[in-house]
């Protein structure tokens, strides 16, 4: 299945059916009076996040989404038909855009949850809602309103505990492959990864979801080689794992352009915690490494720790050191704070 992540999509909800005008023709009823039904209402167009999807694709096909007309008021009182709603299916993590992108209407953060995009619209009263003392035969009555249409995005934001940055060929995929069941693509040219992957890591009986993002290289905020655009599946990390290729001429220099573009992308990102982590430790001599580790430390003041993914050598520490960050993160998310609540907080 191709991975999607954005699509721009037009919703129309359903017009309101018009009211009849209609009048009560019967034999002994010698007044018979207005009897005209009122219109039925139309329906909603629902976003709803769902846990099987994974992907926008059902987007790509289709992409107008209208709800029929209600139906109209008919003699005898009879009311019209409302229309059903729609319902569109999203993954869990969608983001639901306006059309300039510039304001967040709703973020489907967990299964079930649904946002209204486009309400439906009322149906119109009969002529018999006009009856009065001094209106005894009206002859008018509403026609049905229409109902909200919007070209609206969707922006899927993966849902990870973890994610994994760094420049293209250092070992991303290698290592996703390594600590969970998933198998991404690997081979021994850049950009092997074109969209995130998704793995789950099983650690001193816990677990966490792990994700490998496309990387980053030197202008990927100005959208040189894949962009900036894949970064926001890792907005909702707990923590960011950096992997260098400690194989490469600067470690310094690699470290500091993933951190320039991540910092260009947005500062929120740039500010969640960070684990950084030297891979391809098995394919260096342990001079050569003590002196890449030893400058790294000295002119970016972090120790990265020291790995090799396909060799599997210290994945465990690894591993451990990221459940630390997400576990924290969670129980601040889900465990109430005990102190709380005060006395100045109470209310009847």
């Amino acid at each position: 299945m191709k991975f999607l992540d954005e699509a721009k999509i037009y919703v129309k909800a359903g017009d309101g059916g018009a009211g009849a005008v209609s009048f009560r023709r019967e034999k002994f009823i010698e007044f018979g009076g207005p009897d005209g039904g009122d219109g039925g209402t139309g329906g909603d167009v629902w976003i709803e996040a769902a846990n099987d999807l994974n992907t926008l694709i059902d987007y790509r096909y289709q992409q107008h989404f209208k709800v029929r007309t209600a139906g109209h008021g008919m003699g005898r009182l009879r009311a019209g038909e409302s229309s059903a709603d729609i319902v569109l299916k999203v993954p869990v993590g969608t983001e639901i855009l306006d059309e300039e992108k510039e304001h967040v209407l709703a973020d489907l953060s967990e299964a079930g949850q649904r946002f209204c995009v486009a309400k439906g619209g009322n149906g119109g009263f009969g002529n018999h809602y006009f009856k009065s003392a001094t209106n005894r035969s009206p002859r008018n009555a509403n026609p049905g309103q229409p109902g909200e249409e919007a070209w609206i995005w969707l922006r899927l934001k993966l849902i990870a505990d973890a994610g994994i940055i760094g420049l293209p060929n250092a070992g991303k995929s290698t290592l996703l492959s390594v600590v969970s069941a998933a198998r991404p693509k690997i081979a021994d040219y850049p950009f092997t990864t074109l969209h995130p992957q998704l793995g789950v890591v099983a650690v001193d009986q816990k677990s966490f979801v792990l994700a490998d993002i496309p990387g980053l290289i030197e202008g990927a905020h100005e959208g040189a080689g894949l962009g900036t655009r894949f970064l926001g599946h890792v907005e909702r990390c707990a923590v960011l794992l950096h992997l260098i290729d400690v194989t490469g001429d600067d470690p310094v220099a690699a470290y500091r352009t993933v951190r320039k573009e991540l910092k260009a992308y947005s500062k929120v990102l740039a500010e969640k915690p960070e684990i950084i982590a030297f891979n391809k430790a098995d394919a260096i001599d342990d001079k050569a490494l003590e002196k890449k580790l030893k400058a790294f430390t000295t002119k970016v003041k972090a120790t990265p720790l020291v790995i090799s993914a396909a060799g599997q050598k210290n994945i465990l520490p690894l591993l451990r050191a990221m459940m630390k960050v997400v576990a924290k993160n969670r129980r601040s998310q889900y465990e109430p704070d005990p102190d709380g609540l005060t006395t100045e907080d109470w209310k009847p």
